[in-house]
């Protein structure tokens, strides 16, 4: 019996194994494993073209049967955080949003942001928005549809 070719397979699972341990992803665990049965294979004396056609097929079952499943175990769900969670929420105007004027502020979660309209339009103070973005430090918002009827705005004549 040839132990070269069986040092070889055991190499190859060593070097494998140590790729997957220094790589965030599963990434060669597969061809660990399919190596690890040419390493077994080869102990009983079979050629080394039947090693090699195994450790191919090994490591191909290997990967298409258990890579759908590892990917959805560890799938990244995506939380948003900080600003971008801001994105999609209500805010209320705080100084009169005015693009020309440069001037604009709106509150969101407690905090007061320095705000821009998102179609241009001047929006006055105490108007509830919606915030279609961020740019910079600015929130780039639009008038929030009322549920009710469609918004024409809120009211400024509130004095007689």
């Amino acid at each position: 019996m040839d132990y070269k070719v069986s040092l070889f397979w055991l190499a190859l699972v060593i070097f494998f194994a140590i790729i997957e341990g220094v790589t965030p992803q599963l990434v060669s665990i597969w061809f660990a494993g399919g190596a690890l049965v040419s390493l077994i294979v080869s102990l009983f004396g079979v050629p080394v073209w039947v090693e090699v056609i195994v450790f191919v097929a090994v490591s191909a079952i290997l990967l298409v049967l258990t890579r759908p499943l590892v990917k959805r175990r560890f799938a990244k769900q995506t939380v948003k955080t900080n600003a971008d969670a801001l994105v999609g929420g209500e805010a209320v105007v705080t100084q009169a949003i005015d693009n020309v004027e440069g001037v604009g502020l709106a509150k969101i979660s407690g905090q007061v942001w320095s705000a821009r309209s998102a179609t241009g339009e001047t929006i006055p103070e105490g108007t509830a928005v919606t915030v279609e973005r961020i740019e910079g430090v600015k929130l780039i918002v639009s008038v929030k549809e009322s549920e009710d009827a469609p918004s024409s705005g809120p009211k400024e004549d509130k004095e007689e």
